[in-house]
């Protein structure tokens, strides 16, 4: 498992969620496409570097536009955040110091 894979925690959260229908081929595992997708996600690298661990590329790239087109992107993000119930928090800023001059705009 890699640093930032799935949980079997956060497994057990997701999987209940994910569609179950079988296509035409044998499926690739769901856990693994997942880890697939949030690595890209997570490094912004293109789609094609997702380490083959994760499954063909091509496989994560159409469950992710699938899911997406299906809404359970939404629900599994939702279900993520009521099971860890306030216990993980993200925060996110940028801060961009200037001069005390520069700050209120005259010339």
């Amino acid at each position: 498992m890699a640093r930032f894979d799935l949980t079997d925690f956060e497994w057990s959260v997701i999987e209940p969620l994910l569609p179950t229908k079988v296509r035409g081929k044998p499926r690739v595992d769901d856990r693994r496409v997942l880890n697939g997708i949030f690595w890209r996600l997570r490094t912004g690298a293109p789609w094609a570097d997702i380490p083959a661990r994760y499954g063909p590329y091509t496989t994560c790239v159409n469950r992710f536009n699938r899911w997406r087109r299906a809404g359970h992107w939404a629900r599994i993000l939702n279900a993520i955040s009521e099971a860890y119930d306030g216990d993980i928090q993200m925060i996110d800023s940028s801060s961009i110091r200037v001069h005390q001059h520069a700050a209120n705009g005259q010339k």
